[in-house]
């Protein structure tokens, strides 16, 4: 029996808006071969559904909107189980998903003595939400980070800044770490496998950093495998302590079955 495929998104499907060459057709082939399979994103922008019209934007169908665990949904699911309060406060730094996701497990979005501060990559982000974020932190609100990735690849090539980045300033302001719930966190990847309904040792892990997708796969109990089309390349990937199981130059070498 073929493993459960748990795959990354931006820098293996796609980067920014433009598709890897080859990612159509192992889409396809996941699909058409029956093979279960999830994207499990630390994008906590985009919510599911736009994730789907993402991918049919760019050719890819046959995919729903249960084929997702983002680290807004992975965020919510988790402070939701931590927190008693029937009516749970969060201020958050971050776009619609993230909001979204926290809404639909019963959070208000407050700035009046929040109960968690909770932080992703957002395109708008501002000095007045470091000082809110640094003032509510301060006053007693916990730490929360979607995910730790400083960078994002873009189509072209090159990089932004993303969720860590804007951690690390609040982190630098407050003397705070963050607890983060996103990949590489083993609890993002047990989401996935319990979504799933495999044992990790049954799933795979595709992803193109080896800080986060390959190093998370492995404290989870996966198989892993690298693609060199996103953030990490053969040389650094020489410098991590440990290795994935597999290395490929994209999405399109692999076959899901011989995994």
């Amino acid at each position: 029996m073929s493993k459960s495929i748990i795959s990354d998104m931006d820098g293996v499907i796609y980067r920014g808006k433009q598709l890897i060459p080859g990612a159509r057709d192992f889409v396809n082939r996941l699909t058409q071969e029956g093979t279960p399979f999830l994207f499990l994103t630390n994008n906590a922008e985009q919510t599911p559904l736009d994730l789907r019209l993402k991918l049919e934007s760019l050719g890819i169908s046959g995919v729903t909107e249960d084929n997702f665990i983002t680290s807004a949904m992975a965020t919510a699911m988790f402070l939701r189980s931590q927190t008693r309060k029937a009516m749970p406060t969060a201020y958050v730094v971050g776009g619609a998903g993230l909001i979204n996701e926290l809404y639909n497990v019963g959070f208000s979005i407050s700035e009046s003595h929040p109960d968690y501060v909770v932080v992703a990559k957002s395109q708008t982000f501002s000095f007045e939400q470091i000082k809110k974020a640094v003032r509510f932190i301060d006053q007693g609100a916990k730490f929360i980070g979607t995910n730790p990735d400083m960078i994002d690849p873009i189509e072209g090539g090159g990089y932004e800044p993303a969720a860590g980045t804007l951690l690390a300033a609040i982190e630098a302001a407050t003397g705070k770490k963050p607890y983060i719930v996103g990949k590489p966190n083993s609890l993002m990847m047990m989401l996935a496998t319990r979504k799933l309904g495999v044992h990790p040792e049954e799933a795979v892990m595709i992803g193109d950093r080896m800080d986060t997708d390959i190093v998370g796969g492995i404290e989870a109990g996966m198989g892993t495998a690298l693609v060199l089309s996103g953030v990490s390349s053969r040389e650094s990937m020489e410098q991590f302590p440990y290795q994935p199981d597999y290395v490929f130059e994209s999405v399109a070498e692999i076959d899901p079955q011989a995994l």
